[in-house]
This record gives C-alpha cells, sequence and structure tokens, in this order.
C-alpha cells in the first residue's frame, strides 16, 4: 500500500471524526454520553459492526 495513500486515510478519518463536535458539540457530547453508558457486551457489538463495514467497504474498494 502506498503510504502517501494510508495517511490521506487517516487525514479523512481526522476531518470526519473532527467534523461532529465541530459543528454540532452539543449533540456530540450527548452521544458520548449515551455510549459511555452502554454495557460492554453493547460496545463490542457496535466496534465490531463499525470494523466489518469498514473492512466490507475496502475489499469493495479492491
Amino acid at each position: 500500500m502506498n503510504a502517501r495513500l494510508l495517511l490521506a486515510a487517516l487525514a479523512l478519518a481526522f476531518i470526519i471524526e473532527g467534523a461532529t463536535p465541530l459543528i454540532a458539540p452539543a449533540a456530540w457530547r450527548r452521544a458520548m454520553q449515551q455510549l459511555a453508558a452502554l454495557r460492554d457486551g453493547q460496545l463490542r457489538f457496535i466496534a465490531l459492526a463499525a470494523v466489518a463495514s469498514g473492512v466490507l467497504l475496502l475489499l469493495a474498494l479492491v
């Protein structure tokens, strides 16, 4: 994999992660509080779904 492409993907992730608290900080804070209130199993399931979605998307692009 090209290092430049990897850095571009990382930069895009930073932009996406920073956009919500920049645009709507109160909504972002509420969402984080709701995530913090989840049980470990629920949080792991959400993380698994996010990772699986990312992997499938990458496989579809390659």
